[in-house]
């Protein structure tokens, strides 16, 4: 495998554990900076936010891509990523939790740029290996994410007893 290959496949899996990262820390974090019990209109408004973020600046990305290359793209998806993980670990506030949602959102760009770099680097005859292994390096991340996330939770939790009371 060579090297943009691998770079490519790890940035993929990285994002998709950062995804995945969010949803066992999302309610409580959402508990704290709302002041109430029921966050899931919040965690609805989050998601939504994103995707259409997503929806409206992912064509902005590819022909960014098209333009300056894959590479930049590629890492400023990464770098958009780690703002929103900055925002959701420091902010005090809703606004800032959605501000940092929105950049994710902006930026989210990984999948489709890498996608575009393999077919731009594969002959045919290996391109399906390749993709597969993309959606596998997805799936490993995606898999790993949750774990990871639910652990920093039993961690993070500041309370004598077992974590699924604190």
């Amino acid at each position: 495998m060579t090297k943009p290959l691998a770079v490519i496949y790890f940035a993929i899996a990285l994002d998709a554990v950062g995804i995945g990262l969010i949803f066992p820390i999302l309610p409580s974090l959402l508990e704290d900076v709302v002041h109430t019990n029921n966050v899931a209109p919040y965690i609805g408004i989050m998601a939504a936010l994103y995707a259409a973020m997503q929806f409206i600046f992912a064509p902005v990305l590819g022909s960014l891509g098209d333009r300056l290359g894959r590479r930049p793209v590629l890492l400023i998806s990464l770098a958009g990523a780690a703002i929103n993980y900055l925002f959701l670990a420091f902010a005090p506030t809703l606004w800032l939790l959605l501000i940092g949602r929105a950049i994710a959102g902006v930026t989210s760009a990984n999948t489709s740029v890498a996608a575009a770099y393999i077919t731009d680097i594969s002959p045919e005859n290996e391109r399906a290996r390749r993709f597969g292994l993309l959606n596998a390096m997805f799936g490993a991340g995606f898999i790993i994410g949750p774990v990871l996330g639910a652990c920093s939770a039993i961690i993070g939790c500041d309370c004598p007893s077992s974590p699924p009371q604190c």
